[in-house]
């Protein structure tokens, strides 16, 4: 491989740039392949070509470089989801106090370096908690995104098993996988494998697995972070809540937050001047940061639909009244 060449493919690894990774690999074939050294360059290639007919994986697995992703022991099904960086939403409109918590846990993980030499540790293991829709598995896409990890998500579904010592088995391969790449290991809506044993009358397979998670929680150290989410924190294990580094709680938005919500969803648009913010946000109490974007999405859909040029009064009550009248809670 001629110098230039070299420091192409040094720079091109350096910026991450998978595109020119994927160019400059197929150069260095070429450049085998005129060498003469054709069994080398055969080679080369095949390697290349099973990389890109690998299934389901695109981008992502270049930017992750996984070696392997775990699977399950028996049916070999994939115990992760690879969240893709276009897909990792990361705006978030937060309490100033609950904004200042994830800004901690960013700023930790980039001065993890500088932390150690004095004997510290940044936070790793993080427990967001909160109603449905508060923007909890939001939260940790964006933790994702500031700290320039991917995002690897459980899959619970293939994780636990009804053979004996399988789903602990799937729980420890999905941690080594995260100790051998540094990633933000989700584990979303939890409580679905830690639910409390107290009470409980059963001593099987799912007692097990509730030990191991607070075994593996223990002694995690891998390079990157885990984020747990849960709508059910009254129903997790007590011990889990110990094992955290940051329990954290993502409440639903105040009036503050909902007029930024509103104003931020509906920023590519304009917006009429006549619009009552105040009496909008009062009307959007006690809903969820979701249910407040969705409002603003309906109104600006109808405003787009209409070849309207402005989301007015009109298209704002219309999604307003559309949403309280859809709520669980309306006929009662």
């Amino acid at each position: 491989m001629n110098a230039e060449l070299l420091k192409r493919l040094v720079r091109a690894i350096a910026s991450g740039s998978h595109d020119d990774l994927d160019k400059l690999a197929r150069k260095v074939v070429d450049a085998e392949r005129a060498s003469g050294h054709a069994r080398l360059a055969k080679e080369l290639d095949g390697i290349l070509s099973r990389a890109t007919r690998t299934p389901g994986l695109g981008n992502a697995a270049h930017s992750l470089a996984f070696r392997e992703l775990p699977v399950s022991r028996r049916n070999q099904e994939r115990l992760v989801t690879l969240v893709p960086q276009e897909a990792l939403e990361h705006h978030m409109v937060l309490p100033p106090d609950t904004e200042g918590r994830f800004a901690r846990i960013e700023r930790e993980f980039a001065a993890r370096e500088r932390l150690g030499m004095f004997g510290l540790k940044p936070r790793r293991t993080v427990l967001l908690y909160g109603p449905p829709g508060c923007g909890k598995s939001l939260g940790a896409k964006r933790l994702a995104w500031n700290t320039g990890l991917p995002l690897m998500k459980v899959r619970f579904d293939a994780l636990l098993s009804s053979y004996f010592g399988e789903s602990l088995s799937n729980l420890r391969a999905v941690f080594d996988a995260a100790k051998a790449q540094p990633c933000v290991l989700l584990l979303d809506e939890c409580d679905f494998i830690a639910r409390s044993r107290a009470g409980s009358k059963d001593v099987g397979e799912a007692s097990r697995v509730v030990n191991m998670l607070l075994q593996l929680l223990e002694e995690f150290d891998a390079p990157g972070l885990l984020v747990a989410t849960t709508n059910l924190e009254g129903a997790l294990d007590d011990a889990l809540f110990r094992r955290f580094d940051e329990v954290l709680q993502v409440p639903p938005p105040g009036p503050n937050e909902i007029e930024k919500l509103l104003k931020l969803t509906l920023s590519s648009l304009t917006v009429g001047k006549t619009v009552e913010w105040s009496l909008l946000v009062s009307t959007m109490k006690g809903q969820s940061a979701a249910q407040v974007v969705k409002l603003a999405q309906d109104a600006a859909k109808a405003a787009v639909l209409g070849d309207e040029k402005t989301v007015d009064e009109r298209h704002l009550r219309a999604a307003c009244a559309e949403l309280h009248r859809h709520r669980p809670d309306a006929d009662q």
